[in-house]
């Protein structure tokens, strides 16, 4: 018996689809091949991987893989509930505390994902009543937090320290204010002028949450983030990270005050009706932080081969907008040109991602450089010659 490739109901979508597809902006799965490295197998192709978050290289790394391996011997694979009915275990407990010391926080509380961690946070620390300030450029899960929060939510546009002021000024009928920032953008490259936030925040007693998604374990002497680079975490009261990007696993986590970690606990509607993450992938994750604690050359490294990757490309004329991190956005404006240069690249054995709206606003299609300690000089090289090859061709 077969079934209708798609149900009445749902016609629809197929138009929807066929639009996406003439705007250049459908999009589809790939099935990677192996281990998460500075190389992925796709299609059966070995491909040099500027792709993955994985900044320090540590997704394959065999002694993430041990720890989980021994964790899963001794708890089993699934926590089977949340962290508050029976599925936080010691090894959680242990990963939240070494989350806190890494962080110089008096506690840390690990969500399911970071996606979960902003979300949850936002919705805790606000509702009706209250107000949010939100860069336009902020990570969509900072977004759908502010859109769950039910309190109003005021944008303001990319780093435009003076119009946040001036909505700040015009908030004082709101009983909370809080300012939501990445630290490190994620499609952009660039840094969020964390101490002037600070002091925003401060003169109008206002709350500041800073997501580090793509700064833990790379910026900072310590490697905790833009917050400890800009000397400011003792003044950021609500700081965001995940591990699964430079920590090589999976999950969020939030790290502050005892009390703003037992208010979460309490309010923070994903981690509560969450089922908890795997006890091996708390294990990994401690792994990693004491790779980041024994290993600061990793992110020393790394950021010395994305600052020489950007003066090369911008010596061929590429726009690379104000990127001052290893994400190295190369902006070519309309979808089509980004989706035709991502595949050309791809059959030269690099895997770039195109990135289009409505990831990035419109215009500003482009290519994302995600560059990895794991990447080696001569691959870097092959990059930056093809990419030449296009500036040179005019396309």
């Amino acid at each position: 018996m077969t079934t209708p490739s798609t149900h009445p109901a749902l016609a629809w979508i197929d138009g929807e689809l066929e639009a996406l597809e003439r705007q250049g902006l459908r999009r589809r799965l790939i099935s990677r091949e192996g281990a998460q490295t500075a190389t992925v197998q796709v299609d059966g192709r070995e491909l040099v991987n500027f792709a993955a978050n994985d900044y320090l290289g540590l997704a394959a790394d065999p002694r993430l893989a041990e720890a989980a391996r021994e964790a899963a011997r001794q708890d089993g694979w699934g926590s089977g509930a949340s962290p508050l009915i029976t599925g936080h275990s010691r090894i959680h407990q242990r990963l939240e505390q070494q989350l806190a010391a890494f962080e110089g926080t008096e506690a840390a509380l690990v969500f399911p994902s970071g996606f979960a961690a902003n979300a949850g946070t936002i919705a805790a620390l606000t509702g009706p009543g209250d107000v949010v300030f939100s860069d336009r450029l902020n990570h969509a899960s900072l977004w759908d937090g502010c859109r769950l929060c039910r309190a109003d939510v005021r944008a303001y546009p990319h780093g435009d320290l003076q119009r946040l002021r001036r909505l700040l000024q015009r908030s004082a009928d709101h009983r909370r204010r809080l300012i939501v920032t990445d630290t490190l953008f994620s499609m952009d490259g660039d840094l969020a002028p964390l101490a002037e936030l600070t002091d925003l925040a401060e003169q109008f007693d206002a709350m500041l949450l800073v997501d580090e998604a793509h700064a833990t374990g790379v910026f900072g002497p310590f490697g905790r983030g833009v917050s400890e680079q800009a000397g400011v975490e003792g003044r950021v009261p609500v700081r965001v990270g995940t591990m699964s990007k430079a920590l090589g696993c999976v999950g969020g986590f939030v790290a502050g005050s005892r009390t703003l970690i037992e208010w979460l606990v309490n309010r923070a509607r994903p981690y509560i009706f969450s089922t908890a993450g795997p006890s091996a992938n708390a294990a990994a994750a401690i792994a990693a932080l004491r790779i980041v604690r024994d290993e600061p050359q990793r992110r020393t490294t790394l950021l010395a081969r994305a600052a020489e990757l950007r003066e090369a490309l911008a010596a061929q004329g590429w726009e690379l907008g104000t990127t001052a991190s290893q994400i190295i956005p190369v902006i070519v404006g309309e979808p089509a040109r980004a989706v035709a240069m991502a595949a050309e690249l791809r059959k030269q054995g690099l895997f770039v991602p195109a990135i289009r709206p409505p990831t990035v606003p419109e215009g500003t299609a482009r290519l994302r450089i995600s560059l990895s300690y794991s990447h080696t000089s001569a691959q870097i090289d092959r990059l930056v010659d093809a990419l030449g090859g296009f500036s040179r061709a005019g396309r």
